[in-house]
This record gives structure tokens, C-alpha cells and sequence, in this order.
């Protein structure tokens, strides 16, 4: 594939990489930062790539939206803080043109996301057992809770009927019976952990993620992009990540 990167960071950086290894060639690198080749993206651009691949700030969100749409390239984006206008922008997929969202591309966090659903499931039939989250990153990360940390908890509302809300502020009094508490700390140089724990008087479990690096972030977006060639529509990474799991040998 001739591929566009769109916001030329760490991970800008990092999607090059897996793209090198996986014989992809990069024709150009968008950054409005001036990190890259370029400094704005543009149709003329996008109608030169196979694939376009965004790991990017959300200001400027819906014109990026609107050239993927109208240059019909497939678009991978991992930019988040755009939830509210998910809505708007699946009607501009609707006819034509194919985009994959979603919080977290990494394969392992995927399993951990399924691990945490299942785990919910069975911690609702024992109320002996509580749950919450906590989420460590690095001191240069912008955002609070993660993505990540957001879907997790998502997850956890999904299949424990005992959790109805998620709060991700500080408490400064008893916590709620029907409250998920996620916790974000941030400091040092950390790629990105999750914990998951459900606790009870007697005993307690943990689930865990923990990236070593930016590597599996940028694997899983690029095999996104190989998985959406020849589709249409707006897709989440969750259809990406339940194909790929039902055929593999795990």
C-alpha cells in the first residue's frame, strides 16, 4: 500500500516503522506542527495514497473527516476526543468512502478489553466482589482518563449490572454502590498501564495491560488498514479486532 501518515509524533513515527516491515510505502507525512513533509492535508494528497493512517490532536477533526469521505481513501484514525460527533461523521461514510475509529489499535489491549468483559460478567453473580479501575501514562500526556481507560470502564458497565456509572474524578466520600471508579495518575516515562480490580474481603484478582512501547499501537493500526482495503462505511476497530481473533489460532 502507498500510505499517509497523518500527525507526524511518536506514533506518526512509530506507524513509519511497521509500515517499513511490512513493505508499505509511505508517500507523505502530514503534521500541522511542521514535523512532517507536509503542513496541511489535502485532497490532492489523499487521492494519491491507498490508505491513510491518523494518529493526530483533534483540532481540525471534521475537515480531516470530510477529505476522507470525498477522496473515498481508507482511513485509519486513532484520534481521539471527537465522541460527540461520532454520529455526524458515520452519515459522511454512509455512501462511500471507508474510516476505522477507535481509542486503542493495540491487539493486546483488545484481549485485555475481552478479559475485563468476561470478568465483569462474573463478578455481577458475586457481590461479595467489587471493581475499579486505575490507569497509569507518562507525564507528557495530555489527556485524562485514556481512551483506553474509558473503554475499559465501558466494558465493565456493559456486563455488571451492579455498575451504572462511571466517575473519573476525584471522591472525597464513600463511593457509591452502583459507581465505577477510574483512577488516572500521571508521571515518568510510561508507555500506558491498565489495571483492572475486583476485590473482595477475601481475596483479591487483578487484570493487566501493560505496553512496553508504542510498537503494538502502530501494528494494530496499520493491519487495520490492510483489513479495511475494498470496504465501505464507518467502522469501529472492534469489528477489525473480532475478525481477526474469531481467525486466529488463539
Amino acid at each position: 500500500m502507498k500510505v499517509l501518515i497523518m500527525g507526524y509524533g511518536r506514533m506518526g513515527r512509530e506507524v513509519e516503522a511497521v509500515c517499513k516491515q511490512r513493505n508499505h510505502e509511505i508517500i507523505c507525512r502530514v503534521d500541522k506542527n511542521g514535523l512532517g513533509d507536509q503542513g496541511e492535508l489535502t485532497l490532492e494528497l489523499l487521492k494519491q495514497a491507498d490508505g491513510v493512517v491518523e494518529f493526530a490532536l483533534p483540532q481540525g477533526i471534521e475537515k480531516s473527516m470530510e477529505l476522507y469521505a470525498q477522496s473515498e481513501t481508507p482511513a485509519v484514525v486513532a484520534t481521539t476526543g471527537w465522541n460527540d460527533k461520532k454520529e455526524q461523521f458515520a452519515k459522511l461514510f454512509e455512501t462511500r468512502g471507508a474510516l476505522m475509529h477507535g481509542s486503542n489499535f493495540s491487539i493486546g489491549a483488545h484481549m485485555f478489553f475481552e478479559l475485563t468483559a468476561r470478568a465483569a460478567q462474573m463478578m455481577d453473580k458475586v457481590e461479595a466482589y467489587d471493581i475499579m479501575v486505575t490507569e497509569y501514562h507518562h507525564k507528557m500526556k495530555i489527556d485524562s482518563p485514556s481512551g483506553t481507560a474509558i473503554t475499559t470502564a465501558e466494558r465493565i458497565l456493559e456486563n455488571c449490572s451492579r455498575k451504572k456509572r462511571s466517575n473519573y474524578d476525584r471522591i472525597n466520600r464513600a463511593i457509591e454502590e452502583d459507581e465505577l471508579h477510574v483512577a488516572s495518575v500521571r508521571g515518568g516515562y510510561i508507555p500506558g498501564t491498565h489495571k483492572v480490580l475486583m476485590d473482595s474481603l477475601a481475596d483479591s484478582i487483578e487484570i493487566t495491560h501493560q505496553a512496553r512501547n508504542r510498537g503494538g499501537f502502530a501494528l494494530g493500526s496499520v493491519m487495520a488498514l490492510e483489513w479495511l482495503q475494498g470496504k465501505q462505511g464507518f467502522f469501529s476497530v472492534d469489528e477489525f479486532i473480532r475478525e481477526l481473533l474469531d481467525k486466529s489460532e488463539f
